[in-house]
């Protein structure tokens, strides 16, 4: 008979997923999760801050920088994410580096954000508490390109060089992290853009993954097409002598996907529902982790069941948990729960740790306000957590 996996990870402990903040940090976070916590406010905040901060009003830069940018964001430059880098590698914690760049145009703009990532990579290659960087490809060429480019329609002149050049930044991003022994993270994207976005990562996985795992490509699993696109890229990359690096997410999109295919008359490439989508996640985890000497891969979920269904199953293989090709991660500033009582139990895990200008991480604040607000008028998840810990204080 098959025995249980014996993982002893508990989740619901608080006073481990809290012990590094302070008791007026808490009280802190409580006040910030309570104002999230209220969608009208939220959905008001979220329309109103972009204007805002283009309006250049007064008072708008300084409440963000000290409440909602604080609790999800490292800094505004690269230099001030030290100081987050150091406190999370205290409680056992590494850092995936994300510069919160998107939907960039201009060339000047497109090449900054390329220098933006190799400096990166150049501090995490001098720091073994950040293993990895991230970086977006509508950071480094126009949308409207990539989304051409997954088409059949021919190239102009000036979008074939714009391709050149995209392909250009994206390969000095890999060398330089290849070079340096860094991984490299490329996010998805929508289904419009995103087999452009595949093409191009399985080059330079092709180039820099054939001794180990460099570059990495995202799979959105609440793509009813990405079980079976996870199987089909790991068997082109073993016939191609090459590893797959492969981060595990569930998506990002959902609403616009839906809507897009409304509006073009196709079918959505989104399961049929949640439990669709729980169970390809679960399914990819499994595959990766029963192929892990050859796919290097990272659990970024902040789904309890998701994170203790690949630390049972690492367990029940008899894995060692700290192979550099099993993480887990997730985003600053939330599912704390998750991540420290990993890092406790002796596992590979991350947070996900943008950095930018105000301007820049804009959208990516508005996300995570959104995810965190609750429709049914509950309390959040993270609200709960935070609470059970203030009365574990007696504050």
């Amino acid at each position: 008979m098959e025995s249980e996996p014996s993982t002893k990870l508990d989740f619901e402990n608080t006073e481990i997923a809290f012990s590094y903040k302070s008791d007026k940090e808490l009280k802190r976070l409580k006040w910030l999760f309570t104002m999230m916590n209220n969608s009208g406010l939220v959905k008001l905040g979220s329309m109103f801050t972009p204007l805002a901060l283009k309006l250049n009003l007064p008072f708008v830069r300084p409440a963000l920088k000290a409440t909602i940018f604080k609790q999800f964001v490292g800094g505004e430059n690269l230099l001030d994410t030290q100081k987050t880098i150091d406190l999370l590698f205290r409680y056992g914690t590494l850092t995936i580096l994300d510069y919160g760049a998107e939907s960039k145009t201009s060339e000047d703009e497109l090449d900054a954000v390329m220098s933006e990532t190799i400096m990166a990579i150049e501090l995490a290659a001098s720091n073994s508490s950040v293993p990895v960087v991230s970086t977006k490809l509508t950071g480094l060429a126009p949308n409207d390109l990539l989304t051409k480019m997954q088409t059949d329609a021919e190239l102009t002149g000036g979008e074939q060089r714009q391709k050149d050049k995209l392909y250009s930044r994206i390969d000095s991003i890999c060398k330089r992290a290849h070079d340096l022994k860094v991984g490299v993270m490329i996010d998805a994207e929508e289904s419009w853009l995103q087999i452009s976005i595949d093409n191009l990562v399985d080059e330079m996985m092709a180039l820099y993954n054939k001794s180990s795992v460099i570059v990495s490509n995202t799979f959105q699993l609440y793509r009813h097409d990405k079980l079976q696109f996870l199987k089909k890229s790991h068997s082109k990359a073993k016939s191609n002598g090459y590893m797959l690096g492969a981060k595990l997410v569930r998506g990002a999109y959902m609403d616009k996907e839906r809507a897009y295919a409304l509006e073009n008359n196709i079918d959505s490439v989104i399961n049929i529902d949640k439990d669709a989508t729980d169970l390809a996640y679960n399914n990819a985890l499994k595959y990766c982790v029963e192929n892990y000497e050859t796919i290097g891969s990272v659990c970024a979920s902040h789904n309890v069941k998701s994170n203790l269904f690949q630390a049972e199953l690492i367990e029940k293989n008899n894995i060692d948990k700290s192979h550099p090709h099993l993480n887990f991660c997730q985003l600053l500033g939330m599912s704390d729960n998750i991540t420290f009582n990993l890092a406790q139990g002796g596992y590979n895990v991350a947070k996900y740790l943008p950095y930018g200008p105000l301007k820049e991480v804009v959208p990516y604040l508005i996300r995570r306000a959104k995810e965190n607000t609750s429709i049914t008028g509950d309390m959040s998840r993270e609200l709960k957590l935070i609470e059970t810990e203030l009365k574990r204080r007696y504050l």
